[in-house]
């Protein structure tokens, strides 16, 4: 195919220079009607580019399938069968991707390290979570993503399960071994759904991790706007084989996704992916060496200790994403969370991701010689000034067996029931109602119709106590829990 070819932004290019005057959406009016006030911080061209799919950049009645030729020259690039962009991220795209597989009642196999996001459309489909947990790193205390024995067990368990979400790579860059997994689930005749929203960047460079189109995955999320060159609640989904039908997956899309679909999102998607063809390979190849001299200047500086390949050879996970530059900071007497805070406030860098032990920056083909720089610096700053940071109290850190909790009734159940609020030293031995996602890294550390145990409450509480957000509980302080009240708990 002709990948010098943009669909996308050509017909906005043709939009602009036939001068349409549009008399629908957006009211703003291609940003005739915007503040001058915003533009000046926004900038004019964004409204300028804010045109509808529809009698803008194509016609209703003589379409020339701009998006669909956009998205085969996507589904090309990458090596998928069919792609289809979405305008709603990843979080939406997930919930979709599961309801193409698994309907209300059925079974479906996940990662139990998913984001809050996983568990929220296991609520809104109704699907009965079958959970298959991580591969636990005690020393790190980071869960990995789980390998094809867990998955073949719990298949073997539950022989009904209508397929598998597994989540490659981690927030932290760990991978899982995709197309051991995708072969288990073959076995049964099953699809395995992979949540790669970390992973867009991965078809463009042989120095990446497997690909799940070419590690035999059936549909593969992207969440492009994390790695890739697009704007915010840019998602792709990609399909090949048969075992998740295309005409299926749209109609759930339909059915989830908006009605006003953005054309910043599908033009800068359009752009990203010529990008990559053309000039992907030399981009990655400067990004990966560029993110090697910045984890051995990190590894050199006391107090830090970055994560590379080791926890490949240690078997904990399949493949490492060097891109993602994880440190543990523990060694400097803090945690990640007043380390990402020192350096925002001090030094005016904003590190990707944080949690008790480290934080994450993510290196892109967008970073140059000065980021590169400004990044060291600031670690070097950091070390330096430690031991000026304000000590807290430490988070109580659960151990691995502790998080699997026991679950009691159906997450749609727990989460639609009545419900009561119960103080937190009287929570164990309930039924949650709620999610509690310590943030960073959302996910949950109790989903609805877990049962509570006082060892979650305690690590949750040590949390809020050093800082750790928890925003999707009903009290974020962990003062009262929502629990399903007594009444409403099935009894045998």
């Amino acid at each position: 195919m002709d990948h010098s070819r943009v669909p996308v932004l050509e017909a906005l290019q043709e939009f602009r220079r036939r001068g349409d005057i549009a008399y629908g959406p957006p009211g703003h009016k291609q940003g005739r009607g915007v503040d001058p006030r915003v533009a000046e911080i926004v900038g004019l061209d964004v409204f300028r580019s804010d045109v509808l799919s529809l009698n803008g950049l194509d016609d209703r009645r003589q379409s020339q399938g701009v998006i669909g030729q956009a998205q085969e020259l996507m589904a090309d690039a990458v090596g998928a069968e069919h792609a289809f962009f979405s305008t709603c991220g990843s979080s939406l795209s997930v919930k979709t991707a599961m309801l193409s597989v698994a309907g209300p009642g059925e079974k479906l196999l996940l990662s139990r390290n998913a984001h809050k996001s996983v568990i929220a459309a296991v609520v809104v489909n109704g699907v009965e979570p079958i959970w298959v947990h991580p591969k636990f790193d005690t020393e790190r205390h980071m869960a990995h993503p789980p390998e094809p024995e867990d998955v073949s067990r719990r298949l073997r368990e539950h022989p009904d399960a209508k397929g598998m979400l597994l989540i490659t790579p981690t927030d932290w860059g760990s991978c899982a071994d995709i197309r051991g997994v995708a072969r288990v689930c073959h076995e049964y005749d099953v699809p395995l759904i992979v949540d790669e929203a970390w992973g867009a960047h991965l078809p463009f460079h042989p120095g990446l991790p497997a690909w799940g189109m070419d590690a035999e995955a059936d549909l593969v999320v992207t969440s492009v706007h994390k790695m890739g060159g697009v704007v915010e609640q840019s998602s792709v989904f990609h399909l090949q084989y048969d075992r998740v039908s295309s005409e299926v997956l749209k109609q759930r899309e339909d059915l989830l996704g908006t009605t006003s679909a953005s054309s910043l999102v599908f033009a800068t998607l359009d752009g990203w992916r010529r990008h990559m063809v053309e000039q992907g390979h030399g981009l990655l190849d400067t990004a990966l060496r560029r993110v090697e001299r910045i984890r051995a200047e990190a590894a050199a500086l006391p107090g830090l200790r970055p994560m590379g390949g080791e926890i490949v050879k240690e078997g904990l996970a399949a493949e490492f994403d060097p891109l993602k530059l994880v440190i543990d900071v523990r060694g400097l007497g803090v945690s990640g969370m007043q380390a990402a805070e020192w350096l925002r406030t001090h030094r005016h860098v904003d590190v990707g991701g944080s949690d008790t032990c480290r934080i994450s920056a993510s290196i892109t083909f967008a970073d140059d010689d000065e980021t590169e720089q400004v990044l060291v610096d600031a670690l070097r700053a950091l070390v330096e000034h430690a031991d000026s940071i304000e000590r807290r109290p430490p988070v109580r850190l659960p151990e691995p067996a502790t998080l699997e909790l026991e679950q009691a009734m159906l997450p749609r159940a727990a989460f639609f029931a009545p419900v009561e609020h119960v103080p937190a030293e009287r929570a164990a031995g309930r039924i949650s109602a709620e999610m509690l996602s310590p943030y960073p890294p959302g996910v949950p550390a109790i989903a609805p119709g877990e049962v509570i145990t006082d060892a979650v409450v305690d690590y949750l509480r040590s949390g809020v106590e050093h800082g750790v957000l928890i925003p999707d509980a009903a009290d974020p302080f962990v003062r009262t829990l929502r629990v399903v009240a007594r009444e409403a708990v099935p009894h045998d």
